[in-house]
Protein backbone atom coordinates (compact mmCIF):
# COMPACT_ATOMS: atom_id res chain seq x y z
CA UNK A 1 0.00 0.00 0.00
CA UNK A 2 0.68 3.27 -0.79
CA UNK A 3 0.17 7.23 -0.22
CA UNK A 4 -1.32 9.24 -2.74
CA UNK A 5 0.04 13.06 -3.89
CA UNK A 6 -3.19 14.33 -2.74
CA UNK A 7 -3.92 11.66 0.07
CA UNK A 8 -0.09 11.07 1.70
CA UNK A 9 -2.09 9.43 4.46
CA UNK A 10 -4.07 6.91 2.04
CA UNK A 11 -3.18 3.86 4.27
CA UNK A 12 -4.28 4.91 6.94
CA UNK A 13 -7.66 6.45 5.56
CA UNK A 14 -8.35 2.83 3.86
CA UNK A 15 -7.60 1.36 7.73
CA UNK A 16 -10.04 3.89 9.20
CA UNK A 17 -13.29 3.25 6.28
CA UNK A 18 -12.63 -0.23 6.58
CA UNK A 19 -13.36 -0.21 10.40
CA UNK A 20 -15.98 2.15 9.90
CA UNK A 21 -17.69 0.19 7.09
CA UNK A 22 -17.39 -3.22 9.07
CA UNK A 23 -19.04 -2.13 12.03
CA UNK A 24 -15.78 -0.90 14.09
CA UNK A 25 -15.12 2.41 16.21
CA UNK A 26 -13.22 5.30 14.91
CA UNK A 27 -13.80 7.08 17.63
CA UNK A 28 -16.10 9.92 15.31
CA UNK A 29 -18.85 9.12 12.77
CA UNK A 30 -16.77 8.72 9.08
CA UNK A 31 -16.08 12.28 7.89
CA UNK A 32 -15.72 13.43 3.90
CA UNK A 33 -14.06 17.35 4.81
CA UNK A 34 -12.71 19.35 2.48
CA UNK A 35 -11.09 22.51 2.35
CA UNK A 36 -9.55 24.80 -0.52
CA UNK A 37 -5.94 24.29 -1.10
CA UNK A 38 -3.18 27.79 -0.79
CA UNK A 39 -1.35 26.09 -3.17
CA UNK A 40 -1.73 24.06 -5.29
CA UNK A 41 1.07 20.98 -6.07
CA UNK A 42 1.20 20.72 -9.47
CA UNK A 43 1.22 22.94 -12.47
CA UNK A 44 -1.82 21.72 -14.72
CA UNK A 45 -2.67 24.26 -16.99
CA UNK A 46 -6.77 24.53 -17.83
CA UNK A 47 -7.71 22.87 -21.11
CA UNK A 48 -9.34 25.82 -22.94
CA UNK A 49 -13.40 24.14 -23.28
CA UNK A 50 -14.25 24.08 -27.09
CA UNK A 51 -17.14 26.57 -28.11
CA UNK A 52 -19.07 23.35 -29.58
CA UNK A 53 -19.29 21.71 -25.82
CA UNK A 54 -21.87 22.68 -23.26
CA UNK A 55 -22.14 19.91 -20.90
CA UNK A 56 -18.40 19.70 -20.72
CA UNK A 57 -18.28 17.43 -17.10
CA UNK A 58 -20.09 14.96 -19.10
CA UNK A 59 -19.06 15.39 -22.68
CA UNK A 60 -17.69 12.75 -25.51
CA UNK A 61 -17.61 15.41 -27.33
CA UNK A 62 -13.43 16.19 -26.28
CA UNK A 63 -11.23 13.70 -24.75
CA UNK A 64 -8.72 16.13 -24.56
CA UNK A 65 -10.95 18.71 -21.92
CA UNK A 66 -12.21 15.23 -20.08
CA UNK A 67 -8.76 14.31 -19.46
CA UNK A 68 -7.91 17.50 -18.26
CA UNK A 69 -10.67 17.90 -16.22
CA UNK A 70 -10.04 14.84 -14.53
CA UNK A 71 -6.06 15.72 -13.95
CA UNK A 72 -6.79 18.83 -12.68
CA UNK A 73 -9.93 17.88 -10.31
CA UNK A 74 -8.01 17.58 -6.94
CA UNK A 75 -5.45 20.35 -7.60
CA UNK A 76 -7.35 22.78 -5.34
CA UNK A 77 -8.48 20.78 -2.46
CA UNK A 78 -7.30 19.26 0.78
CA UNK A 79 -8.86 15.87 1.43
CA UNK A 80 -9.51 15.33 5.31
CA UNK A 81 -11.37 12.70 7.47
CA UNK A 82 -12.30 9.69 5.37
CA UNK A 83 -12.18 11.59 1.51
CA UNK A 84 -9.99 10.32 -0.91
CA UNK A 85 -8.83 12.40 -4.19
CA UNK A 86 -10.23 10.38 -7.68
CA UNK A 87 -10.95 11.17 -11.07
CA UNK A 88 -14.31 9.93 -12.45
CA UNK A 89 -15.18 9.14 -16.44
CA UNK A 90 -18.45 9.82 -15.97
CA UNK A 91 -20.77 10.75 -18.76
CA UNK A 92 -24.51 11.29 -17.59
CA UNK A 93 -26.87 10.16 -14.45
CA UNK A 94 -28.12 7.03 -16.51
CA UNK A 95 -24.74 5.78 -18.32
CA UNK A 96 -25.94 2.37 -18.36
CA UNK A 97 -28.60 3.28 -20.57
CA UNK A 98 -26.21 4.88 -22.89
CA UNK A 99 -24.43 2.28 -22.96
CA UNK A 100 -27.39 -0.28 -23.91
CA UNK A 101 -28.61 2.31 -26.71
CA UNK A 102 -29.74 5.69 -25.53
CA UNK A 103 -28.86 8.77 -27.45
CA UNK A 104 -26.95 11.04 -25.11
CA UNK A 105 -28.52 14.78 -25.72
CA UNK A 106 -25.89 17.77 -24.25
CA UNK A 107 -27.33 21.24 -23.15
CA UNK A 108 -26.09 24.01 -21.27
CA UNK A 109 -24.70 22.25 -18.38
CA UNK A 110 -26.69 19.40 -18.75
CA UNK A 111 -27.16 16.42 -20.82
CA UNK A 112 -29.87 13.57 -20.38
CA UNK A 113 -30.77 9.87 -23.08
CA UNK A 114 -33.60 9.94 -25.14
CA UNK A 115 -35.66 6.84 -24.97
CA UNK A 116 -34.31 4.39 -27.18
CA UNK A 117 -37.56 1.07 -26.86
CA UNK A 118 -40.21 2.13 -28.80
CA UNK A 119 -42.45 -1.03 -28.13
CA UNK A 120 -41.87 -4.02 -25.73
CA UNK A 121 -41.70 -6.11 -29.21
CA UNK A 122 -38.98 -4.51 -30.74
CA UNK A 123 -36.86 -4.10 -27.40
CA UNK A 124 -33.42 -4.93 -27.37
CA UNK A 125 -30.79 -5.64 -24.18
CA UNK A 126 -27.38 -6.49 -25.36
CA UNK A 127 -24.00 -5.73 -24.91
CA UNK A 128 -22.44 -3.74 -27.92
CA UNK A 129 -18.82 -3.64 -27.36
CA UNK A 130 -18.51 -0.64 -30.18
CA UNK A 131 -20.89 1.57 -28.55
CA UNK A 132 -19.54 4.90 -28.54
CA UNK A 133 -20.42 5.90 -25.15
CA UNK A 134 -18.96 2.51 -23.75
CA UNK A 135 -15.56 2.66 -25.65
CA UNK A 136 -15.12 6.38 -24.69
CA UNK A 137 -15.17 4.93 -20.81
CA UNK A 138 -12.85 2.71 -21.72
CA UNK A 139 -10.11 5.41 -23.55
CA UNK A 140 -11.04 7.90 -20.35
CA UNK A 141 -10.64 5.52 -17.52
CA UNK A 142 -7.17 4.17 -19.04
CA UNK A 143 -5.89 7.91 -19.42
CA UNK A 144 -7.01 8.90 -15.78
CA UNK A 145 -5.38 5.48 -14.64
CA UNK A 146 -2.34 6.32 -16.25
CA UNK A 147 -1.92 10.07 -15.35
CA UNK A 148 -3.25 9.54 -11.48
CA UNK A 149 -1.10 7.07 -11.01
CA UNK A 150 0.36 7.98 -7.05
CA UNK A 151 -1.90 10.65 -7.35
CA UNK A 152 -5.46 9.74 -7.22
CA UNK A 153 -7.57 6.86 -7.36
CA UNK A 154 -10.35 6.10 -9.95
CA UNK A 155 -14.25 6.31 -8.96
CA UNK A 156 -16.95 4.64 -11.19
CA UNK A 157 -19.56 6.74 -13.60
CA UNK A 158 -23.15 6.71 -12.87
CA UNK A 159 -24.09 3.74 -14.10
CA UNK A 160 -27.73 3.16 -12.02
CA UNK A 161 -29.62 0.56 -13.11
CA UNK A 162 -33.24 -1.29 -12.43
CA UNK A 163 -36.19 0.78 -12.79
CA UNK A 164 -34.62 4.55 -13.32
CA UNK A 165 -32.14 2.55 -16.47
CA UNK A 166 -34.98 1.02 -17.50
CA UNK A 167 -37.12 4.55 -17.90
CA UNK A 168 -34.38 6.16 -19.29
CA UNK A 169 -34.78 3.81 -22.04
CA UNK A 170 -38.12 3.44 -22.61
CA UNK A 171 -39.99 6.23 -21.18
CA UNK A 172 -41.11 7.47 -17.53
CA UNK A 173 -44.53 7.40 -18.31
CA UNK A 174 -44.46 3.94 -20.84
CA UNK A 175 -42.99 1.93 -18.05
CA UNK A 176 -45.65 3.14 -15.14
CA UNK A 177 -47.90 2.05 -17.59
CA UNK A 178 -45.92 -1.10 -18.63
CA UNK A 179 -46.17 -2.32 -14.97
CA UNK A 180 -49.63 -2.88 -14.95
CA UNK A 181 -50.39 -4.00 -18.50
CA UNK A 182 -47.60 -6.62 -18.85
CA UNK A 183 -45.56 -6.68 -15.40
CA UNK A 184 -44.20 -9.92 -16.83
CA UNK A 185 -42.01 -8.26 -19.49
CA UNK A 186 -40.91 -5.28 -16.98
CA UNK A 187 -39.68 -8.63 -14.15
CA UNK A 188 -37.76 -9.66 -17.44
CA UNK A 189 -36.49 -6.65 -18.72
CA UNK A 190 -35.18 -5.77 -14.99
CA UNK A 191 -33.65 -8.74 -14.86
CA UNK A 192 -31.58 -8.17 -17.80
CA UNK A 193 -30.34 -4.87 -16.94
CA UNK A 194 -29.22 -6.09 -13.88
CA UNK A 195 -27.13 -8.81 -15.29
CA UNK A 196 -25.82 -6.37 -18.26
CA UNK A 197 -24.73 -4.10 -15.20
CA UNK A 198 -22.62 -6.41 -14.02
CA UNK A 199 -21.11 -7.27 -17.65
CA UNK A 200 -19.98 -3.21 -17.36
CA UNK A 201 -19.23 -3.10 -13.65
CA UNK A 202 -16.85 -5.75 -13.29
CA UNK A 203 -14.98 -4.53 -16.24
CA UNK A 204 -14.77 -1.14 -14.49
CA UNK A 205 -13.89 -2.67 -11.30
CA UNK A 206 -11.21 -4.58 -12.50
CA UNK A 207 -9.66 -1.07 -14.13
CA UNK A 208 -10.62 0.54 -11.27
CA UNK A 209 -9.50 -0.93 -7.73
CA UNK A 210 -6.57 0.27 -6.35
CA UNK A 211 -3.76 -2.08 -4.89
CA UNK A 212 -6.07 -3.63 -2.36
CA UNK A 213 -8.94 -4.37 -4.15
CA UNK A 214 -10.61 -1.08 -2.90
CA UNK A 215 -13.21 1.17 -5.29
CA UNK A 216 -14.77 4.19 -4.88
CA UNK A 217 -18.66 4.98 -5.61
CA UNK A 218 -19.07 8.25 -3.54
CA UNK A 219 -16.99 6.69 -0.99
CA UNK A 220 -13.79 4.37 -0.69
CA UNK A 221 -14.42 1.09 0.61
CA UNK A 222 -12.07 -2.02 0.95
CA UNK A 223 -13.87 -4.04 -1.93
CA UNK A 224 -16.75 -4.00 -4.78
CA UNK A 225 -18.60 -0.81 -3.65
CA UNK A 226 -21.99 -0.32 -5.75
CA UNK A 227 -24.30 3.07 -5.32
CA UNK A 228 -27.61 2.55 -5.71
CA UNK A 229 -30.77 4.32 -6.54
CA UNK A 230 -33.94 4.57 -7.83
CA UNK A 231 -35.65 8.06 -8.16
CA UNK A 232 -38.36 6.65 -9.89
CA UNK A 233 -39.77 5.30 -6.82
CA UNK A 234 -41.22 8.68 -6.11
CA UNK A 235 -43.88 7.47 -8.61
CA UNK A 236 -45.21 3.94 -7.15
CA UNK A 237 -46.44 2.83 -3.87
CA UNK A 238 -44.84 0.58 -1.75
CA UNK A 239 -46.55 -2.47 -3.26
CA UNK A 240 -44.97 -1.91 -6.66
CA UNK A 241 -41.55 -0.75 -4.76
CA UNK A 242 -41.64 -4.34 -2.94
CA UNK A 243 -42.65 -6.45 -6.30
CA UNK A 244 -40.29 -4.78 -8.81
CA UNK A 245 -37.72 -3.33 -7.30
CA UNK A 246 -36.74 -4.77 -4.31
CA UNK A 247 -35.84 -7.98 -5.71
CA UNK A 248 -33.25 -6.38 -8.25
CA UNK A 249 -31.70 -4.20 -5.06
CA UNK A 250 -30.92 -7.19 -2.89
CA UNK A 251 -29.44 -9.62 -5.68
CA UNK A 252 -27.10 -6.27 -6.30
CA UNK A 253 -26.27 -5.66 -2.42
CA UNK A 254 -25.60 -9.96 -2.49
CA UNK A 255 -23.08 -9.33 -5.85
CA UNK A 256 -21.07 -6.50 -4.41
CA UNK A 257 -19.63 -5.72 -1.03
CA UNK A 258 -20.62 -2.60 0.14
CA UNK A 259 -23.75 -0.42 -1.04
CA UNK A 260 -25.03 2.61 -0.81
CA UNK A 261 -28.64 3.90 -1.69
CA UNK A 262 -29.25 7.12 -3.00
CA UNK A 263 -32.93 7.94 -1.22
CA UNK A 264 -33.81 10.79 -3.01
CA UNK A 265 -37.13 12.79 -2.35
CA UNK A 266 -40.39 13.02 0.19
CA UNK A 267 -42.08 10.86 -2.43
CA UNK A 268 -39.63 8.07 -1.83
CA UNK A 269 -39.87 8.29 1.86
CA UNK A 270 -42.56 5.14 2.16
CA UNK A 271 -39.79 3.22 1.05
CA UNK A 272 -37.98 2.82 3.89
CA UNK A 273 -39.24 -0.21 5.29
CA UNK A 274 -38.24 -1.95 2.29
CA UNK A 275 -35.09 -0.17 2.21
CA UNK A 276 -34.26 -1.23 5.67
CA UNK A 277 -35.31 -4.71 4.81
CA UNK A 278 -32.33 -5.29 2.28
CA UNK A 279 -29.68 -7.69 4.69
CA UNK A 280 -26.96 -6.76 2.43
CA UNK A 281 -27.70 -2.88 1.96
CA UNK A 282 -24.80 -1.03 4.04
CA UNK A 283 -25.96 2.61 3.89
CA UNK A 284 -28.78 5.16 3.02
CA UNK A 285 -27.73 8.89 1.34
CA UNK A 286 -30.77 10.74 2.51
CA UNK A 287 -31.61 13.49 -0.29
CA UNK A 288 -34.60 15.44 0.92
CA UNK A 289 -34.98 17.09 -2.51
CA UNK A 290 -35.56 20.55 -3.79
CA UNK A 291 -37.29 23.15 -0.85
CA UNK A 292 -37.10 20.64 1.77
CA UNK A 293 -34.76 21.59 5.10
CA UNK A 294 -31.30 20.51 4.15
CA UNK A 295 -30.04 16.76 5.85
CA UNK A 296 -29.03 17.69 8.91
CA UNK A 297 -32.46 19.32 10.30
CA UNK A 298 -34.30 17.70 12.87
CA UNK A 299 -37.15 16.59 10.44
CA UNK A 300 -35.27 14.13 9.53
CA UNK A 301 -33.59 12.45 12.52
CA UNK A 302 -36.52 9.98 13.32
CA UNK A 303 -35.59 8.78 10.09
CA UNK A 304 -31.86 8.36 11.23
CA UNK A 305 -33.11 6.97 14.24
CA UNK A 306 -35.08 3.99 12.98
CA UNK A 307 -32.21 3.54 10.41
CA UNK A 308 -29.43 2.97 12.77
CA UNK A 309 -32.13 0.74 15.11
CA UNK A 310 -32.07 -1.43 11.72
CA UNK A 311 -27.95 -2.08 11.75
CA UNK A 312 -27.86 0.69 8.76
CA UNK A 313 -25.80 3.53 8.72
CA UNK A 314 -26.48 7.45 7.05
CA UNK A 315 -24.70 9.63 4.83
CA UNK A 316 -25.54 13.06 5.64
CA UNK A 317 -23.72 16.65 4.49
CA UNK A 318 -23.37 19.65 6.94
CA UNK A 319 -23.81 22.96 5.50
CA UNK A 320 -22.53 24.39 9.11
CA UNK A 321 -21.07 23.42 12.21
CA UNK A 322 -24.08 24.57 14.26
CA UNK A 323 -25.66 21.69 12.24
CA UNK A 324 -22.64 19.12 13.96
CA UNK A 325 -23.30 20.97 16.89
CA UNK A 326 -27.00 19.66 16.72
CA UNK A 327 -26.38 15.97 15.46
CA UNK A 328 -23.72 15.19 18.22
CA UNK A 329 -26.22 16.24 20.80
CA UNK A 330 -29.27 14.54 19.47
CA UNK A 331 -27.16 11.32 18.59
CA UNK A 332 -24.34 11.05 21.29
CA UNK A 333 -22.93 7.35 20.35
CA UNK A 334 -25.30 6.90 17.42
CA UNK A 335 -23.35 9.70 15.29
CA UNK A 336 -20.82 7.62 14.66
CA UNK A 337 -22.81 5.59 12.22
CA UNK A 338 -23.03 8.53 9.99
CA UNK A 339 -20.75 9.27 6.92
CA UNK A 340 -20.89 12.76 7.23
CA UNK A 341 -20.01 15.62 4.37
CA UNK A 342 -18.38 18.78 5.51
CA UNK A 343 -17.14 21.60 3.13
CA UNK A 344 -14.64 23.89 5.24
CA UNK A 345 -13.57 27.06 4.58
CA UNK A 346 -9.90 26.24 5.18
CA UNK A 347 -7.46 22.91 6.17
CA UNK A 348 -7.66 24.67 9.94
CA UNK A 349 -11.75 24.35 10.17
CA UNK A 350 -12.03 21.14 8.33
CA UNK A 351 -9.58 19.65 11.35
CA UNK A 352 -11.37 21.59 13.92
CA UNK A 353 -14.78 19.67 12.83
CA UNK A 354 -12.73 16.64 12.99
CA UNK A 355 -11.78 16.61 16.17
CA UNK A 356 -15.31 17.86 17.07
CA UNK A 357 -17.15 15.20 16.37
CA UNK A 358 -14.69 12.76 18.44
CA UNK A 359 -16.88 10.86 20.68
Amino acid sequence: MAGLLYREDMDAVRERMTTWLNGGDIGRPAMHVHAPREETLEDIPEFPCPPDVNAAHYTIKSFELRLNQGQRGCLNSWFLGESAPVATPGLAPNTLALYLGCEGVEAEGTVWCEPCIESPETAVFEVDEDNKYWQFTLKLTRALREHGAGKWLLAFPDLIEGLDTLAAMRDTQKVLVDMVDRPDWVHESLKTITDLYFFYYDQLYDMMKDEVGGSNFWAWAPGRMVKLQCDFSAMIGPEMFGEFMVPVLDEMTRRTDFSMYHWDGPGALCHHDHLLSLEKLTYLQWTPGAGQPGTCDPTWWPLYHKTFEAGKKVVVDAWSFDEMVALKKEFGPKCKQFLLGYGAKDKAEGEKALAFMEC
